[in-house]
């Protein structure tokens, strides 16, 4: 079979997307699982090779979003002209995916606040990549070798987020159960959090974990799925750890995200689940703060790029091109 075509986007030309990008790809491990295509500039690029020393060994989509002499751009700064960009980086790789040019695409960092200087309301990278795919039921899965999370809601105001919905919540867990087959597990152990402290204790601290969370579970369970709860948010991530559970289901961003930087920051995987592509991203910023100085670790980016080949590897193996779901665990050989 032949390798997959992986697309990778650099992210935000003034943070650090050029350099990990660079630094992993020239991994020769890194290198071998796929046939590389990275989408950006050109110019930065060259840049980046500059500072780090190393050689950008794969082919190029250059889209020139930026002038060639680089003229006012500085690594470091944020610049509208680099939210722009690093948005229609995202736009070309996409498409790329949906027209079968390539088989997956893998998403360096883009920074939020630039994208809006330029006027244009973003969310963030799964839900604009739904949007092209034309579904927007689209969720967050991130994945490390001890804990795999996925989230009801992402990057809304934690405010709108408390406001539950019992069909979008079965939803997430019926998405997940599809997607963890393909990470080793066969019958998911899938723990749901609640939303309130210690799960609202019976409605003592609110109603939404009995009134909204609870008949969300019990509707997947008589589907088949083997998820229970709502759990505390305070204590079911660690038991998730310790082998209780395969999967937990956050109500909300930070809910989900903070125990999972805190275990695995440099290894952690971001995956966009419910999408006709297949899409991973390294789960770090844009690190403005050490742009440009060779000094960002590529850790993230190599994981999320051996995931991203070998979910197109997977998909390929099946041969459907209808296929949603073909994740595999980086750890898993």
């Amino acid at each position: 079979m032949r390798k997959p075509r992986v697309a990778v986007t650099m992210g935000d030309p003034a943070g650090v997307g050029p350099e990990v990008v660079v630094k992993a790809l020239a991994d020769p491990t890194t290198a071998a699982l796929a046939d590389w295509i990275v989408v950006g500039d050109r110019a930065v690029l060259a840049r980046a090779e500059e500072i780090t020393g190393v050689p950008v060994a794969v082919p190029v989509r250059d889209l020139a979003m930026l002038p060639a002499s680089l003229e006012g751009f500085a690594f470091g700064q944020l610049s509208a002209a680099c939210g722009l960009a690093a948005l229609r980086y995202v736009e070309a790789a996409t498409k790329m995916c949906l027209a079968g040019e390539v088989d997956a695409m893998v998403t360096a960092p883009l920074n939020k606040e630039a994208v809006s200087l330029d006027g244009i309301h973003f969310s963030g990278h799964t839900e604009y990549i739904a949007e092209l795919c034309g579904n927007a039921d689209s969720r967050m899965l991130l994945v490390s070798d001890r804990l795999r999370v996925v989230h009801v809601s992402t990057h809304i105001a934690l405010r709108q987020a408390c406001n539950l919905d019992s069909a979008r919540i079965l939803k997430t867990i019926e998405i997940a159960s599809e997607v963890m087959p393909w990470i080793g597990y066969a019958s998911p152990r899938i723990a749901v959090c609640g939303l309130n402290p210690h799960a609202g204790e019976h409605g003592l601290f609110g109603n939404e974990d009995e009134e909204i969370i609870r008949p969300a579970i019990a509707a997947a369970r008589a589907k088949g799925i083997d998820a229970d709860g709502p759990h505390a948010g305070d204590t079911v991530f660690l038991r998730a750890v310790k082998g209780q559970y395969d999967l937990v289901v956050a109500m909300y961003h930070d809910q989900g995200h903070i125990p999972m930087k805190l275990l695995d920051f440099e290894r952690g995987i971001n995956v966009s689940i419910g999408l006709p592509i297949v899409r991973t991203s390294v789960d770090h910023g844009t690190a403005f703060d050490i742009a440009g100085r060779n000094i960002a670790e590529p850790t993230s980016m190599m994981c999320a790029l051996e995931l991203g080949a070998r979910m197109a590897r997977n998909r390929m193996a099946v041969g459907d091109g209808r296929t949603r779901y073909t994740l595999i665990n980086v750890n898993q050989p």
